[in-house]
């Protein structure tokens, strides 16, 4: 996303130097080394893989006349270990640049010899030997196919030109990548591996506007913004406690239920929705749960949460009544099995005993997966959160 220096600046080791998008979070890469910058790879907006050089660090002075390589054992984003550093002799060195300086190439004496006979440019090869080694037979079969595409009149590289119109009129094109293609990706396989029904129900929550009111304005003076979450969150996991199937996950031919309750609260940010987990929430009164949320919810929109802070959840509650809408059928979480969510809070005129009476409802949405559970268990889950919000004073001891 930005780089904090530019070729020729003096780094010292744990510095911040570049800021990555991953899929969920943006993570600030400290330089595993002190030295000077010699060469950066990529560009602003440029997507990196795991494994590939972002940049190349020497002492000051010294001339990038090697491609450097970092061997890393496995893909990681967490946590920056020192890499082995390997040089590797190149003739053509200067010319390459971008992706081809990233590739190892494993190749014999001879078959390095063979290819500088043939004109051929070994980081063009993907190798089919052991640990990718390129041997003989890949060389031939490079020869073979340049042949082909020359007799064919096969342009060996072609330009695709994105026109910024279509036969209507013009568009704009914007990039599916980061946390909105992460996005795309976790609901279509939510879909694909779940069988997802929804069902809703209208909760009278006049008692808990009233108690939410009078212990905001208490906590204001504390600088501390009280929700209504904090209150659902609790009467959800009384409920999930009742119905521990939505507490739960398939893996393999078993279902999973958890003992503890990881919270996840969807947050919308600039880039898409992302879902902070509030750990072990079972243990925490509705005040510590008021300030974690509003603390997650900022370093989320500003994109300074940390990558565990998103992970870990075992059921989810999104309020996308806060924009508006009333019912939905959210998707759930993949490795969950449910989700809740909220609507906007509305009156409703009601006869209780003959006499009519304007009652605040919250319109909530029950999306679980019909693998796990069936529709009566998520009735009663649906009724055991009824039952707490409507009645919510045994959750006035939570905030204390």
């Amino acid at each position: 996303m930005k780089w904090l220096v530019k070729e020729g600046d003096e780094v010292k080791e744990d510095q911040t130097i570049v800021q990555i998008e991953t899929d969920k979070a943006v993570v600030d890469i400290p330089s595993p080394k002190s030295g000077a910058i010699l060469k950066i790879n990529f560009k602003e907006g440029e997507t990196v893989k795991v494994g590939e050089t972002l940049v190349v660090i020497g002492d000051k002075g010294e001339k990038l006349s090697k491609i450097s390589e970092v061997k890393r054992e496995k893909p990681a984003v967490k946590k920056l270990e020192r890499e082995k550093i390997e040089i590797l002799e190149a003739k053509h060195s200067d010319h390459m640049v971008g992706e081809q300086q990233t590739k190892k190439v494993l190749a014999a004496p001879v078959i390095r010899k063979l290819a500088s006979d043939r004109g051929i440019d070994l980081l063009s090869i993907k190798g089919s030997g052991e640990q990718g080694r390129i041997i003989k037979k890949d060389l031939d079969q490079f020869a073979r196919r340049k042949d082909f595409q020359a007799k064919e009149g096969i342009p060996q590289q072609t330009i695709q030109v994105k026109r910024k119109y279509d036969e209507y009129g013009y568009i704009e094109r914007i990039p599916l990548k980061g946390i909105r293609r992460t996005i795309a990706e976790n609901m279509i396989k939510s879909l694909e591996n779940s069988a997802q029904v929804t069902a809703m129900e209208d909760i009278a929550v006049s008692k808990l506007w009233r108690i939410r009111d009078y212990e905001r304005k208490n906590l204001e003076k504390q600088n501390i913004k009280l929700t209504f979450l904090p209150f659902i969150i609790k009467a959800a996991i009384a409920a999930l406690k009742e119905n521990p199937l939505l507490n739960s996950s398939i893996e393999g031919d078993e279902i999973i239920v958890k003992k503890y309750f990881n919270i996840g609260v969807a947050v919308e940010t600039e880039v898409g929705l992302m879902v902070p987990v509030i750990k072990k929430a079972e243990d925490k009164n509705i005040i510590q749960i008021a300030k974690e949320i509003s603390e997650l919810a900022e370093k989320a929109r500003t994109r300074k949460i940390d990558l565990m802070d998103l992970q870990g959840s075992t059921f989810t509650i999104t309020n996308y009544g806060s924009v508006g809408g009333t019912y939905g059928t959210p998707i759930i979480n993949p490795g969950e099995a449910a989700i809740l969510g909220l609507g906007r809070i509305f009156e409703r005129v009601v006869s209780i005993n003959g006499r009519f009476k304007v009652v605040k409802i919250l319109p909530v949405s029950l999306t679980f997966d019909h693998r796990i559970l069936d529709g009566a268990q998520a009735a009663r889950f649906l009724e055991s959160l009824k039952m707490f919000l409507e009645d919510p004073d045994h959750l006035l001891l939570e905030l204390k």
